[in-house]
């Protein structure tokens, strides 16, 4: 790197006062001749809706450019601010759709990069000098965007070359455009509507441009709103880090990146915190509804985030609403569930604004990823994902099936999830780093998306004594088509069994005429039971399964419930086998 004049104290102050001077009057200048442009240079009113991939049309152009380098040591903490930033800044251009003739404004689109709007600092190339401000590097997104509109053969209104040379960057292949709020801008008209894609993954910024096939050419520009620089290119930009600069006011000592790890929890299994405990590390962070262990809630009781040195912060109001409003609805159905997926959102939302913004590792849960990718927390991130539940694309498969075999169920049937919901969430799961689950089902499955998978041993629950065996059957569940109710019914009916159903749901009054059904005792409820059934299409958690293996209580139930086939005392039959479920209790001896 070139060596800087030696610049004094006040000089370095005065010369920043007068560049925030002349930076005020320009922007003054840009309302003003915003307000008379002509139409064909005047930025279009935003248009957003979720982009639906291949559904937007082809692909026009696109650009991919990596979020780490090593010119900048990548463990700086600003290159942690400037990934943060395209963070922020792409999610409020992923979606929009322009219409024919319609002029692009990145700062119309993006908006004044601040604090309060989420932007933090980052490292920006300011009058030769790589320095520190707030939004630093947003400029990696604005190249990204100027180089898909040549592709595309946009017609550029409005652009500003860099005064110097990035190496590595698109500023090489003269595909740069600096911007500045608000004054130095991006601007191109397109004459074909399009819509645009910006989004971050581990390690890649992409932009893409979709849209119908336009004729092709090349694109043209217009000058400049104000002088760019023109010559040969500058020498690399000086860096805080290595400048002998001791008294210039931007003057910065480069901070190293966390490399934390930040945990976003909801209730806890004990199979997952067992797995957090190996992991976990001073400096990490993790996100939880409530203190479950010092607030005495099992459900939230997380032993592995209470170390020293991990930050822990609690959501207990809203955690508490969503066990208020739980508590109002209906035991199942359609409207229970949408309420728990909005509080899903809600949980993901919340949880993503206290991860700090130098994370470089997240831990979700399913539950909430659907939500993270669509605000683009994950971006620029690697991150595991707990599987707390079977993907919801995984769950409509068993549910259709069921539905199918069963046409005269009223809950089957009742609800399935919004495509895009669907959609994100598998984004999601395709795109981490790995996915984490006892559950052999949802193991399986998970195979599909082509990362590594890891499997975790169940956690079998404490069990005083054992438990007196007798010879009825429990069904550890409510009676509802999903957990397996009309083949425990024919099965039963069969046989003439006892069967004691533990909830109370039911798929219509009178479900269990013509069996010997009754409600399971309300304490021991493992009392006089030979065996436990459960021949579920879904089953997140089989908590009461391992409960009745570690009492000594043989088990009968399908794969949709996760649990090894080879496990002892366990029988597993397919989900809507009627004929193979009453084989296995034959086999059980309990007539």
């Amino acid at each position: 790197m070139h060596a800087p004049a030696q610049t004094s104290w006040f000089g370095s102050r005065a010369g920043k006062a007068w560049f925030g001077i002349r930076a005020n009057g320009l922007r003054a200048l840009r309302l003003i001749e915003d307000i008379a442009a002509p139409a064909g240079r005047r930025p279009a009113s935003l248009a957003y809706r979720p982009a639906a991939g291949d559904d937007e049309g082809r692909v026009l152009a696109e650009s991919v450019s990596p979020l780490w380098t090593s010119l900048f040591d990548d463990r700086s903490a600003l290159v942690a601010g400037k990934v943060q930033n395209l963070r922020v800044a792409a999610t409020k251009l992923d979606g929009l759709h322009f219409a024919a003739g319609d002029v692009f404004s990145f700062w119309k689109a993006v908006g004044r990069p601040t604090e309060r709007r989420g932007y933090v600092e980052g490292r920006e190339l300011r009058e030769g000098c790589m320095i520190s401000s707030i939004g630093g590097g947003l400029c990696q997104l604005s190249n990204a965007l100027y180089s898909a509109a040549l592709d595309a053969g946009m017609r550029i209104v409005e652009r500003h070359p860099h005064s110097q040379v990035v190496p590595g960057s698109l500023a090489e292949r003269g595909r740069d455009a600096t911007v500045f709020w608000n004054y130095l801008d991006l601007r191109f008209r397109c004459e074909r509507a399009f819509a645009i894609e910006a989004r971050l993954t581990q390690d890649r910024l992409i932009v893409r441009f979709r849209g119908d096939a336009a004729p092709r050419r090349e694109a043209s520009s217009r000058p400049a709103l104000r002088a760019a620089l023109v010559g040969d290119p500058a020498p690399a930009p000086d860096d805080c880090g290595d400048c002998a600069q001791g008294e210039c006011v931007q003057r910065f000592e480069p901070a190293p990146r966390s490399r934390s790890t930040g945990y976003l929890l909801d209730e806890m299994w004990p199979e997952f915190d067992r797995w957090i405990a190996g992991r976990l590390r001073s400096g990490d962070f993790a996100s939880v509804p409530m203190d479950g262990v010092r607030r005495k809630r099992p459900n939230y009781a997380w032993n592995s985030v209470r170390n020293e040195g991990v930050r822990l912060v609690e959501h207990r109001w809203l955690a508490l609403r969503r066990s208020l409003a739980s508590r109002r609805l209906q035991a199942q159905g359609a409207a229970r569930q949408r309420r728990l997926l909005a509080f899903d959102r809600e949980f993901a939302r919340a949880f993503a604004k206290a991860v700090p913004y130098d994370a470089e590792q997240l831990v979700v849960p399913v539950g909430m990823l659907a939500e993270l990718v669509r605000t683009g927390v994950l971006g620029g991130r690697r991150y595991a994902v707990l599987m707390t539940r079977a993907p919801i694309a995984m769950l409509q498969r068993d549910l259709d099936r069921a539905a199918a075999l069963h046409p005269e169920s009223p809950t089957l049937a009742d609800f399935r999830a919004d495509e895009a919901l669907v959609r994100l969430e598998e984004t999601g799961l395709g795109n981490a780093d790995s996915i984490v689950t006892p559950h052999t089902a949802v193991a399986d499955y998970a195979g599909r998306y082509g990362v590594p998978v890891e499997r975790l041993e169940w956690v079998f629950p404490e069990f005083a004594g054992k438990a007196s065996q007798g010879k009825s059957l429990l069904f550890p569940a409510s009676a509802l088509g999903r957990k397996g109710a009309y083949e425990v019914r024919e099965a039963c009916a069969e046989l003439g069994l006892e069967v004691r159903v533990l909830g109370s749901a039911s798929e219509g009054e009178g479900f269990w005429r013509g069996t010997k059904a009754r409600a399971a005792a309300p304490g021991d409820i493992f009392a006089d039971v030979g065996c436990v059934v459960l021949p579920a299409y879904v089953e997140h958690r089989p908590g009461l399964l391992l409960k009745a293996l570690a009492a000594g209580i043989p088990v009968i139930c399908s794969p949709e419930c996760g649990l090894p086939a080879q496990l002892p005392a366990t029988t597993v039959v397919p989900a809507g086998d009627a004929r193979r479920l009453v084989e296995a209790l034959k086999a059980m001896d309990l007539a």
